[in-house]
């Protein structure tokens, strides 16, 4: 038994699926393709850069979710463009990020780096979408274990974080690490976090909790389902919906 930990799950995940996804002609050259952020989806962009170096991709056109991986595509050589860029046309080939819980319709907790609402900006303008995860990630329901973000307007936080407590959540402004005060989101708005004690309904909450003013995204994935490559403890690789 290989009795991988989580680092090594999510290294197997990611190098799994762009293995599988390139053989599969899924990602190929001239293609345009979102890259998500976070400890699970920079291994794939790793990866990524790599079929770009030695050839096997030429090309390839980023649109990534964060200056995180803004910031990794340049260290490894992987050209980015805006979604305004003519040649990206506000639609992609391809999304791969990861995910904080993935339950077993494949609807989604993201967010928990912050970086929600350009991640579902690209998720939700990909032909096909892709997740990569380890196995503490899938949940049988979401939102009541590892808490869902939502960005919102700072202005907003007191009636947002009222509308979302009758909707059942325990609401927690998210503080930044090694600063004072409240996470900024890449897009100047702040976090918050939302954990309910029981099992809510993840694709009418998406809609529900969108429709509060004040929130500007929700990190419940519901409406691009996506492909799932979910690494396991015994160095197997669970492919889900390819």
């Amino acid at each position: 038994m290989a009795n991988l930990n989580q680092s090594e799950q999510k290294i197997l995940a990611a190098r799994t699926a762009l293995e599988t996804l390139v053989q599969k002609g899924l990602i190929f050259s001239g293609m345009k393709i979102g890259l998500g952020t976070g400890s699970t989806a920079l291994p794939a962009v790793k990866r990524l850069s790599e079929y770009i170096a030695d050839g096997t991709l030429k090309d390839v056109k980023a649109v990534v979710t964060s200056f995180q991986t803004e910031n990794a595509c340049a260290d490894w050589g992987v050209p980015v463009y805006s979604f305004k860029d003519r040649v990206i046309n506000g639609e992609l080939d391809l999304a791969i990020d990861g995910a904080d819980e993935i339950d077993n319709a494949n609807n989604c907790i993201k967010g928990g780096g912050a970086a929600l609402l350009r991640e579902k900006i690209v998720a939700y303008n990909a032909k096909k979408f892709v997740i990569v995860a380890d196995s503490s990630k899938a949940v049988d329901s979401l939102g009541t274990k590892f808490a869902l973000p939502v960005e919102i307007i700072a202005e907003a936080f007191v009636p947002v974080k009222k509308q979302l407590e009758k909707l059942g959540a325990k609401v927690v402004l998210r503080e930044g690490v090694r600063k004072c005060g409240p996470v900024i989101t890449d897009n100047g708005n702040q976090i918050v976090d939302c954990l309910w004690e029981k099992p809510v309904d993840a694709e009418k909450m998406e809609d529900v909790i969108n429709d509060i003013t004040g929130v500007v995204e929700v990190g419940f994935f519901t409406k691009n389902k996506p492909a799932a490559f979910i690494a396991k403890e015994d160095g197997s690789v669970e492919i889900r919906g390819l």
